[in-house]
């Protein structure tokens, strides 16, 4: 399938074959787009949370009103954003950058100092909703991405956040989850939503060009 019949492919799908589990390297394609995605000044301020230990992911499943893609899939990508923009993660980020390009850019420099003297004065609130947000763009490109590999991924907002934070320890790592991502293979006889058609405003309703 090429990229526009891979997404109309893709939908929110309802029921997943437990007894289908998505190859290895089609995960790991999945999380190398994720790994490439844009992130506001090259932060990438989240982390992803591979689950599929079935006990660990039965215990989403409770933190987010019994979804049963949760265990029907193979996989659960937890997106988790950092609680806040520290100079220690900001400084990690730009030497992390100076040390693969192997030198030191004054301009980059210069910014790292902006950002230094800018975000930590946010606040840790403030800096978790703009992380939060970038976390998101990684979730679009992972649709994508699981598109592409014929693989199916349901996005998933209805969830406890401070109770799947605690399942997984992610306070002690300065993370708090922002959204769910489970990866498996539809059930079509058993997803009422399989054969609806797929409905997006037309392009006159949706988009306005400014020449």
């Amino acid at each position: 399938m090429d990229l526009l019949q891979a997404l109309n492919w893709r939908y929110a799908t309802k029921k997943m074959d437990p007894t289908k589990a998505v190859p290895e390297a089609k995960v790991q394609r999945i999380l190398e787009a994720i790994r490439m995605t844009a992130t506001s000044s090259g932060l990438q301020p989240y982390e992803i949370i591979v689950v599929t230990n079935k006990e660990v992911r039965t215990k989403i499943q409770a933190a987010a009103s019994n979804q049963a893609q949760i265990t029907e899939g193979s996989h659960l990508l937890v997106f988790a954003a950092w609680n806040d923009y520290t100079a220690d993660r900001i400084n990690m980020m730009f030497d992390y950058n100076n040390e693969v390009r192997g030198f030191v850019n004054e301009g980059a420099e210069a910014y790292r100092q902006m950002l230094l003297k800018n975000y930590p004065a946010k606040g840790p609130e403030v800096n978790f909703q703009h992380a939060a947000k970038q976390s998101y763009i990684a979730l679009g490109t992972a649709l994508i991405a699981a598109a592409e590999q014929e693989v199916d991924a349901t996005p998933m907002e209805g969830f406890n956040p401070p109770a799947v934070d605690e399942i997984l320890g992610l306070a002690s790592r300065g993370l708090r989850s922002t959204v769910l991502l489970p990866l498996g293979y539809r059930e079509a006889d058993k997803d009422w939503l399989v054969n609806m058609k797929k409905v997006r405003r037309t392009n006159d309703k949706f988009m306005t060009e400014v020449k």
